[in-house]
C-alpha cells in the first residue's frame, strides 16, 4: 500500500500577498526594534546619571549622522506600533474588518507614522 500523500497548506496557492500582511509583519518587526531602541534611552539616562565625559560621550555618538539616523528610526518604530496597537484594538471591535477596511486601516496607520514622525522631528529637532 503506497503512503498518502499529505495535504499542502494551501496560503501560497490561494492567498496573495497584501498590505495588512505586510504590516503585520513590521508590527512584529517594530515590537522588535522597540527593545534596541529603549536600550539607547536607558544608555544616555546613564549616561546623564554618570554626567562628564561619559554623558559627553553619549550625546556625540546620538548627535552624529548615524545617532540622528537611528533616533529618526526609533522616532518612526515607536509610533508605527503605536498605531499598530490601536488599529489591532479597533479590529477587537470587528471595525473595518472587510477587505476595503483593512486596506484603509494599514494605509492610514503607515502615512499617520511617518507624518507624526516628520512632525515630531520637525518640532523638537530640526526648527528648534
Amino acid at each position: 500500500m503506497a503512503p498518502r500523500a499529505k495535504p499542502l497548506s494551501p496560503h501560497l496557492q490561494i492567498y496573495r500577498f497584501t498590505l495588512t500582511m505586510t504590516m503585520s509583519i513590521v508590527h512584529r518587526a517594530t515590537g522588535i526594534a522597540l527593545y534596541g531602541g529603549s536600550l539607547l534611552l536607558a544608555l544616555w539616562l546613564v549616561a546623564a546619571a554618570f554626567g562628564g565625559g561619559f554623558f559627553d560621550g553619549v550625546n556625540a555618538l546620538y548627535g552624529s549622522w548615524f545617532g540622528q539616523f537611528v533616533l529618526f528610526a526609533y522616532t518612526w518604530v515607536l509610533f508605527h506600533h503605536m498605531l499598530g496597537g490601536i488599529r489591532h484594538f479597533i479590529w477587537d471591535f470587528t471595525q473595518m474588518m472587510d477587505p476595503a477596511g483593512r486596506e484603509l486601516i494599514v494605509r492610514l496607520q503607515l502615512g499617520a507614522s511617518i507624518l507624526l514622525t516628520l512632525l515630531v522631528w520637525a518640532l523638537f529637532v530640526w526648527f528648534k
